[in-house]
């Protein structure tokens, strides 16, 4: 795995300047500054109520029966002839959530600065369908984004929320025809910033639009998450993904993934999910959603429930009402209901833990961007 990563970064060092070289300069470098902005305020009612209100197995609405911010954030990005650059400063609940497993493997690193980055890049144009990027960028691994508005559904599913939202490290974006676009990175690892260990990961994903009402994808996973002096243990992803759009107005995500962790001591750990989404608008500003979704992973590889326990397995469904409103925002109300074959869910102060899992939450957002030459 070391060797494969090391000959990747040198093939890079060694390509980019001749492709950069290779290249007429345009004659147009003016900068392009696109500043951004966006804001995601929500209330969530858990039924189980719990105490405290942190809710469990989710980055999205932590808080139950609170008033609160999921996501902010302020972007600055860049564009100038064949550079780019893109800074993205965040917080939130969600961020605190899902950026609280940051390793702090020595004393200047961990969550403290890094959950507050949520992009951080420079890239070049080696090529006229190449795009090399070094930093911190966004995974490309499932539909669902990490933010809330791109997103058919308010709350994530399983699939998404335990897959990475965010990479750190170097990445290539090849779009060979307009139809394929295909991404190869080196990273440090599974959704994080700082390093937890000497290897590097490797992740891919690959593109295709077969058609106006069908788009193809598939991504995968290699690297070792085992944190240093842990002992190695390899982990291997792969993921299809399907958009279909029957007819207009009417949207559908398929989403199955599964992963292995094989250690040389210990016998292999599977997970494995599926999920699927439909959308369908009922007039210009006012749609519906509908998720149907399955997640499994026993022997608690990202999901441990304790010693002898293993890990969850969870069913589940939502359904939610999204309302644009002249400006630019998003009013959106959804209903989730899971339950899991383990009494895993919180419920109450003291209470003894429940299989089911009933949410009601409510957002309000607003996205903004302005490109200044």
């Amino acid at each position: 795995m070391r060797s494969i990563c090391t000959t990747a970064l040198i093939v890079s060092a060694v390509a980019l300047p001749r492709a950069l070289s290779a290249q007429a300069v345009p004659r147009d470098s003016t900068p392009v500054l696109t500043l951004g902005v966006f804001v995601d305020g929500y209330f969530a009612w858990d039924r189980n109520r719990p105490a405290p209100p942190d809710r469990a197995f989710t980055t999205q609405a932590v808080r139950h029966n609170e008033f609160n911010v999921n996501l902010a954030h302020l972007s600055l990005g860049v564009e100038q002839a064949r550079v780019r650059a893109r800074f993205t400063a965040q917080a939130g609940t969600s961020v605190q959530s899902n950026y609280a497993s940051e390793p702090a493997d020595g004393a200047i690193s961990g969550p403290s600065v890094s959950q507050h980055i949520q992009e951080a890049y420079v890239g070049v144009q080696a090529a006229q369908t190449l795009w090399i990027d070094g930093g911190i960028f966004f995974s490309p691994v499932g539909f669902e984004s990490w933010i809330s508005s791109d997103n058919p559904t308010y709350t994530r599913s399983f699939t998404a929320d335990y897959t990475p939202y965010y990479l750190s490290g170097v990445r290539a974006t090849w779009q060979p025809v307009s139809r394929v676009t295909a991404t190869m990175q080196v990273v440090n690892g599974w959704q994080i910033i700082s390093e937890r260990n000497a290897g590097k990961a490797l992740v891919a994903r690959v593109d295709v639009a077969a058609s106006d009402r069908l788009a193809l994808g598939a991504s995968t996973f290699i690297g070792e998450e085992q944190p240093r002096g842990g002992g190695a243990r390899a982990r291997q992803f792969g993921q299809l993904l399907a958009k279909l759009t029957p007819r207009a107005g009417t949207e559908l995500w398929l989403t199955a993934d599964g992963g292995l962790e094989d250690g040389r001591e210990e016998p292999s750990r599977r997970w494995w999910s599926v999920t699927a989404i439909g959308r369908q608008r009922l007039s210009d500003a006012v749609s519906l959603s509908l998720r149907t979704e399955r997640y499994g992973d026993p022997r608690g590889v990202l999901i441990p429930l304790g010693e002898g326990l293993g890990g969850p397995m969870f069913s589940g469904g939502s359904t939610g009402i999204d309302v644009r409103i002249p400006g630019g925002a998003l009013w959106r109300v959804e209903a989730r209901y899971v339950r899991a074959d383990q009494r895993v869910f919180p419920s109450g102060a003291g209470a003894r833990p429940t299989r089911d899992n009933v949410t009601v939450t409510t957002s309000l957002a607003l996205r903004a961007e302005h490109r200044v030459r």
